[in-house]
């Protein structure tokens, strides 16, 4: 399976030019992200004024909000959960748009040779996480503690990325994994992997966020970001038929599963953000201990003037 086959990785990304009009973006390499590719290959971002660069992140979440801190990048689409978590810790960014509106289904999988088999024998297992702080590490932890089970520490096994995973579960070194299904349905198809469950997000899943440098310095090129996002996310739901095609095309998965997920995900068209929705986040990362009770929380999203 290729996972993606345009944008630019991590070692080949240019240096910033230092130009207001220039927006260093990046996500993950998986399909909830062709809007935006189209709007860079269709030269959108440029009719605007802006010189968009991408990076891809295969490690995740875990991976953009260490790059968000180190002001290798200017935005990023990531996990609601893990930007929310890590802003709490000390991230200098904040939340500029809501991306996907609808959950995200993470599969619970583990290797096709693994003796367990029932979702509900998982939580004394050995988990591959991608990095401590991404989703994978984050909603194991939510998803255990939903069913009154604790994950302690010594559990979690860093693997990097979907390649790691794959290999770590083969050889039994690790017993459970969490990634969104559709990305992982070919290797449970071809008998890689089993997929012995399924967790909803309960909150919308990817969010758009930007670092306060970016919001200080670029806020009117931020804005125009956005509406070209959301334009292009509005003409990518607008057509069905051609989006599912070209995902199915794009990442060598199944018109048919293609089909499902497109039916069962929606993408953001503005930049409001709920505030009940960061609460109910914030809820949720305090009652399964990955922040503390008394925890300060600072401002997550950004407000316009």
């Amino acid at each position: 399976m290729c996972l993606i086959k345009y944008g630019i990785d991590r070692g080949t990304q240019k240096k910033d030019t230092g130009m207001k009009d220039h927006i260093r973006i990046g996500g993950v390499p998986e399909h909830f992200n062709l809007p935006v590719h189209r709007a860079i290959e269709n030269g959108d971002f440029k009719a605007k004024g802006m010189d968009v660069e991408w990076t891809t992140f295969k490690g995740g979440t875990g991976q953009m909000t260490k790059a968000l801190r180190n002001d290798e990048v200017d935005v990023c689409i990531l996990l609601t959960e893990g930007i929310i978590a890590d802003i709490i810790k000390g991230n200098q960014s904040k939340i500029i748009s809501l991306y996907i509106k609808t959950p995200l289904i993470w599969g619970v999988h583990t290797g096709a040779e693994n003796a367990i088999d029932n979702y509900q024998d998982i939580f004394s297992s050995q988990y591959a996480i991608s990095r401590f702080g991404s989703g994978s590490h984050l909603m194991a932890i939510v998803d255990a503690n939903s069913k009154d089970k604790r994950i302690i520490k010594e559990q979690f096994t860093v693997i990097k990325n979907l390649e790691g995973a794959l290999t770590s579960l083969v050889e039994q070194e690790t017993d459970v994994f969490y990634w969104e299904k559709f990305t992982t349905k070919p290797y449970v198809d071809n008998g890689t992997l089993r997929r012995i469950g399924e967790y909803h997000t309960p909150w919308p899943c990817f969010v758009v966020a930007a670092t306060q440098k970016a919001i200080d310095e670029k806020p009117e090129q931020l804005t125009r970001l956005l509406r070209t996002i959301h334009e292009s996310c509005d003409q990518f739901m607008l057509n069905g038929k051609e989006s599912i095609k070209e995902v199915s095309e794009r990442y060598e998965q199944k018109p048919k599963d293609v089909e499902r997920w497109f039916h069962n995900t929606e993408w953001s068209t503005h930049g409001w953000v709920s505030d009940k929705m960061t609460d109910a986040v914030v809820y949720n990362l305090k009652t399964a201990g990955i922040i503390a009770e008394d925890q300060a929380i600072p401002e997550l999203i950004w407000k316009r003037n």
